[in-house]
């Protein structure tokens, strides 16, 4: 994000930039930190408004996954912010992780 953007700006911006979809972001769906990098995401559960998916020079590729195959596509770090998104909690989840793994 830039630093005098909001989150929600920032979150739009982000996602179509990347992805070049503009989106309505729905529900935060957890918050994680990088322990060894002191990196906070905030992730959100988005709708879709317009645009068309695209590459970037973040992005390479993209298709649909379930919850199942996410986990064998990803580190356990990432693979639980998309499983934690399909969920449905209470509350958002509040986890640490060291860029790989879960940590406690």
């Amino acid at each position: 994000m830039e630093l005098d953007e909001d989150i929600l700006t920032g979150l739009r911006r982000e996602v179509e930039e990347e992805t070049g979809l503009q989106v309505t972001p729905t529900a935060l769906t957890g918050v994680y930190k990088n322990m060894p990098r002191g990196i906070v995401a905030l992730v959100f559960r988005c709708r879709a408004e317009a645009g068309s998916l695209r590459e970037s020079d973040e992005s390479s590729a993209f298709r649909w996954v379930t919850a199942e195959e996410v986990a064998k596509l990803a580190d356990e770090a990432f693979a639980i912010r998309v499983q934690d998104a399909l969920a449905q909690h209470l509350t958002a989840p509040i986890r640490q992780h060291d860029g790989l793994r879960i940590l406690g």
